[in-house]
C-alpha cells in the first residue's frame, strides 16, 4: 500500500484488498485521483494517502461502478466526480444490490470489519458526466478521459495522461486474474480495447492488478478476440454451449459469465 510513481507525478497504489489500483495524477494547479475504493473508511484512508504526496485541490475520476472503484468517494467531497454518463443511473439501479452481495462476501470470509464498513456506504453520485470525451487541465498537464466502447460495463472511462504516456484502464484491463464478465458486452470489448491501444500507452494501470505495458494489453486482447468468437459462435447457433465454453481462453467459469451475457 504505497504510492508507486510510474512516471513524473503519476501515481499508482495497489491493494491487497481485491487486488485493487488505484490511480493520482498531480499537476501544477491541481490532482485527479482516479477511482476512490470500496467503502467509506477505504476512501478515508485513500484521501489521507493523497494528501501525503500532494496539498493541492482534487478531482475524482470514477472509471465505472462497480462498488470497489467508487463506494469511497465521499471522503473527496466537496470536489468534482468524473464519470460516463452512464454511470450515475448504473448506481442508483445497482448500489443496493452490490451492497448486500459484498457484505454477504466479506461476513461469509471472515471480514466484519469490511462488512460494516461498506454496509454503511453510500455512493456519491458523480456530477460530471462524460458522453465520449473531456479534458482536464491540472496546471501544464492536460488529463484525458475517454470513454471508448463498451466492454467491462457499458460505462466504462479510461483516463489518459499523453505526456506520461500512462492510461488508466480501469476493469478493461486486468493483471493477475481473467477479467470479469458479470456486466460486460463480450462481443464488443476487443474493440474498445483496440481504441486502447491506439492511444499508444508506454504503461497501462489496470483496474486490478499492476502496471502493465503494451504488449501484456495486446496478449489480453487476443484472449478477448478469441472469446468474442466464442460467443458470436454459440448466440448464432453455431456451437453449443459446452463447445463455446472450451474454445474459449479463460477459465470455464469466467467464459459462462461472458456467455450469459451474450443478446
Amino acid at each position: 500500500m504505497k504510492w508507486l510513481e510510474i512516471a513524473p507525478d503519476v501515481f499508482v497504489r495497489r491493494y491487497a484488498e481485491l487486488d485493487l489500483s488505484v490511480g493520482l495524477v498531480v499537476g501544477a494547479e491541481s490532482a485527479l485521483v482516479i477511482d476512490t475504493r470500496g467503502d467509506h473508511q477505504q476512501g478515508s484512508e485513500l484521501a489521507d494517502a493523497v494528501r501525503q504526496v500532494t496539498a493541492l485541490p482534487w478531482q475524482v475520476a470514477i472509471t465505472h461502478g462497480h462498488f470497489d472503484h467508487c463506494f469511497g468517494t465521499d471522503a473527496f467531497l466537496p470536489a468534482p466526480v468524473w464519470a460516463q454518463e452512464r454511470c450515475p443511473a448504473y448506481l442508483a439501479a445497482t448500489a443496493d444490490e452490490q451492497r448486500g452481495q459484498w457484505v454477504a462476501h466479506y461476513q461469509r470470509e471472515g471480514h466484519p470489519e469490511i462488512a460494516a464498513a461498506l454496509a454503511d456506504s453510500v455512493p456519491t453520485t458523480p456530477d460530471r458526466l462524460v458522453p465520449e470525451r473531456a479534458d482536464l487541465d491540472l496546471g501544464g498537464r492536460t488529463v484525458q478521459l475517454r470513454h471508448l466502447g463498451l466492454g467491462h460495463t457499458d460505462h466504462d472511462l479510461v483516463i489518459a495522461v499523453p505526456d506520461a504516456g500512462v492510461v488508466f484502464a480501469g476493469d478493461l484491463v486486468e493483471q493477475g486474474a481473467p477479467p470479469d464478465f458479470g456486466d460486460s458486452h463480450p462481443e464488443h470489448w476487443p474493440s474498445t480495447v483496440d481504441a486502447l491501444l491506439a492511444l499508444d500507452p508506454i504503461t497501462v494501470v489496470p483496474g486490478h492488478g499492476g502496471p502493465v505495458d503494451h504488449a501484456f494489453v495486446r496478449t489480453q486482447h487476443a484472449e478477448l478476440t478469441q472469446l468474442a468468437v466464442a460467443c458470436r459462435e454459440y448466440r448464432t447457433g453455431r456451437a453449443s454451449w459446452d463447445q463455446a465454453v472450451r474454445r474459449s481462453p479463460f477459465p470455464a467459469d469466467t467464459t459462462r459469465d461472458a456467455l450469459r451475457r451474450v443478446r
